[in-house]
């Protein structure tokens, strides 16, 4: 009786060029794995470095996160990953309360410490910049992304239209396939409807994210030897706080400078209500907020917003990452599954195995 071989069940290892659009921490962790695996990568981010949602923002006063607060770790390949940071790594004890003031007067009540809650120094960006070193010159910074098309040269493949913060252009090209990792807002905006991928379009079109403004702050009078302390005795609050959802005093946070300073996030509802207001004008409301729920009625030496977009997941898509394997297309995000920096890592971890 004659038997016919075993087929061979390990596929020929073949490494491809993919371009990452977005050096956040999805995109950042995307493009080291695929790194790691033997693919090239080419990462283009429209920023200054990368970092994302997790920013962090120099003043004379010291630095500001002026996204993503802090971290918390529940998954074990999260953990690992983690490991290779613990000089930049550190756990925050943030003291954390909630504030109600459903009369307009202030309580305050602790809330049970469920997690540690981690910070990166001397910013959260920190991290993110950590694991995007070995990307080296293949991080493609202050450069925007504006449309992916067939490559001219070869049409199997995928080249990117972008846009310098000088008003250059420059095709990248030779992209065996394109991985999205920037909010929904850029990733439809980039898929252009259903023209290069119906399947990623719908699932995209479904998620829906709010938007939230973010005042800082700085008390630098607060650490003169006649002021031993300025607010209240906590670092860290959720509020419900109609305009504020969340407070955190900066300055508390391990490897920060120690002026007082205080970072306010505002609520998904109020930031969709205001949106478009100047700058100034939010300044303002949410000072006299800061005031309301701490009782600080000094004026602030310095005052900075920054408005996030898209900042908070409202609806998810519902599965870690998208990976349409005909059209060589994927999409990656802390918003597949909610709004937590782990997410944000799963996800690019998860985008770049299903492509390797």
């Amino acid at each position: 009786m004659t038997t016919r071989p075993k087929a061979h069940r390990h596929r020929t290892f073949t490494p491809r060029h993919l371009a990452v659009v977005g050096a956040g921490m999805a995109g950042v962790a995307c493009a080291r794995t695929l790194l790691q695996a033997g693919h090239e990568v080419t990462v283009i981010e429209s920023g200054d470095s990368a970092g994302g949602r997790m920013a962090s923002e120099g003043t004379p006063f010291g630095r500001f996160d002026s996204g993503a607060q802090y971290f918390t770790v529940r998954d074990a390949r999260f953990a690992r990953a983690l490991e290779t940071a613990t000089a930049i790594c550190k756990p925050w004890s943030a003291n954390l309360v909630r504030v109600l003031d459903p009369h307009g007067r202030v309580a305050e009540a602790a809330l049970p410490a469920r997690e540690p809650h981690w910070v990166a120094q001397p910013g959260m960006d920190a991290l993110v910049a950590h694991w995007a070193a070995p990307l080296g010159d293949r991080l493609v910074t202050r450069t925007r992304a504006t449309r992916i098309e067939r490559d001219s040269l070869d049409p199997s493949r995928w080249q990117l239209r972008t846009d310098g913060v000088d008003d250059s252009s420059h095709v990248y090209s030779g992209f065996d396939g394109v991985l999205l990792a920037v909010p929904p807002a850029r990733t439809r905006a980039l898929l252009d409807g259903d023209r290069l991928s119906s399947a990623l379009s719908t699932a995209v079109d479904r998620v829906r994210i709010a938007p939230c403004w973010t005042l800082m702050i700085a008390f630098p009078q607060a650490n003169q030897p006649t002021l031993s302390h300025l607010g209240p005795q906590w670092n860290a609050a959720r509020s419900t706080h109609h305009r504020v959802a969340w407070l955190a005093r900066e300055s508390s946070k391990p490897g920060r400078d120690r002026i007082e300073r205080w970072t306010l996030q505002a609520s998904a509802a109020w930031s969709e209500e205001h949106l478009q207001d100047d700058p100034s004008r939010v300044e303002a409301k949410l000072l006299r907020a800061f005031s309301e729920i701490t009782g600080v009625r000094a004026t602030p030496s310095y005052a900075g917003t920054r408005c996030w977009p898209e900042a908070q997941t409202q609806v998810p898509l519902g599965q870690p990452c998208l990976w349409d394997a005909k059209a060589r297309i994927g999409v990656a995000g802390d918003w597949c599954t909610g709004h937590r920096v782990e997410d944000a890592f799963l996800s690019g971890l998860n985008l770049a195995l299903k492509v390797a």
